[in-house]
Parts: structure tokens; sequence; C-alpha cells
């Protein structure tokens, strides 16, 4: 069973119904034990960061969410749920992440002819292989909507770079941590694949 955590800003139930879609079972899980429980964990995310952050300390899931990733039990955060991850984010102040890894959440720069918010399908350049990329190829489009990104201290966590004026970290991995800068649930097929690989992944022992 696949938990996904709701903390009131995540767009839970697309994702819930393409894991349902794709034969899985996916439970929205609205309370500490619920997701201290999970054996498999999404942490979805839209809006500001620093009301994600902040709602996510206020319902006391900071705690369950940094314990389950630190079990090495399979996670994937989406869009938000990625860049909570970082130690910091610059979005409209200074704001703490969860510093599980070791960066920063910035802005893209106001260019001629770049739209900010990135919004749409970009193609994803892979870095390294990864577990949950499995079948996805080369080149595969999924679809955007940001003003942010992440820039990661270690470069060994990215996965996949997209190009939107700059190259920019479009999802990361390490372990059976994952977490995409796109959204899988509006992605069609090759989003689908992804959140299938998610759902087989293998459970840690313990």
């Amino acid at each position: 069973m696949i938990h996904i955590v709701d903390y009131g800003m995540g767009n839970l139930r697309s994702v819930q119904k393409a894991f349902e879609k794709l034969g899985f079972e996916a439970v929205i899980a609205r309370h500490q034990s619920e997701v201290a429980a999970a054996k498999k964990l999404v942490l979805p995310g839209v809006g500001a960061f620093r009301d994600a952050i902040a709602e996510l300390k206020r319902q006391d899931l900071t705690g369950p969410v940094c314990d389950h990733i630190a079990a090495g039990r399979p996670f994937l955060g989406i869009c938000l749920g990625l860049q909570m991850l970082m130690d910091v984010s610059y979005e409209d102040g200074e704001y703490e992440g969860l510093k599980i890894i070791p960066g920063k959440v910035v802005r893209f720069e106001n260019r001629p002819g770049l739209k900010v918010p990135h919004m749409g399908w970009n193609q994803l350049e892979i870095a390294k292989p990864s577990a949950i990329l499995e079948g996805v190829p080369a080149g595969a489009s999924f679809y955007f909507v940001h003003s942010y990104f992440v820039q990661p201290d270690d470069a060994s966590v990215i996965a996949t770079r997209t190009e939107y004026g700059v190259p920019f970290v479009s999802s990361i991995a390490r372990g059976n941590l994952f977490a995409t800068q796109f959204h899988p649930e509006k992605s069609q097929r090759v989003g689908l694949k992804l959140l299938e690989n998610f759902a087989r992944l293998p459970i840690a022992p313990g």
C-alpha cells in the first residue's frame, strides 16, 4: 500500500487516481500515525514553500517523513515535495526546509523571452540510471508547473536535468528516495510508468 501525505497543499486525488489506475492501492494519510506506519510514502505539493513547510510542521508530520526516509523505505516527492527536502528555499524570503538533501531552492532568473513560471511539457536529460526511471525513454517529456528549482550540493543525487533558459535539476535519486520537479500524475503514459516503477520498489526490511 502507498500512503500519500495530506498536509493541505497537495494534488492528492490526482496522484491517488494515477496509482489506482495502475492497480495499486493508495490511501490519503492525514495523521502522524498513518505517515509513521507507511511502507511507501508520497509527498506531493503545490503552492508556496513557506506555507507548505509551515503546515508540515504544524501537523507534526516532519518527524515521520524524515524517519521514513532515514529508514530507507521508498519515498517519492513531487514538486514542492522535492523542494522541501532541501536545506533552504529563497521563495519570497528565506525558509528552512527538511534538510534531508543538502542544497537550496532558487527562482528562475528573468530572461528575455523566458516565461516564469515554467509551465507545460519539457524533456528530461537522464544524468544517471535510476530505478524510478526504468523504461522511461531518453528525452521523454513530462509536465511542469513551477517558478523555483532545486540546486543540490551533491551532484551525485541528480537523476535528470531539464533545459529552460538554463539546465536545472528536474529529479533526484538517492537510495530509495526519489523526487521530481515535474508532475508524473499529469504526464500521461510516461508519468504512469514512473509511478508504476515507484509502486513496485521493494520495501526495506525492518
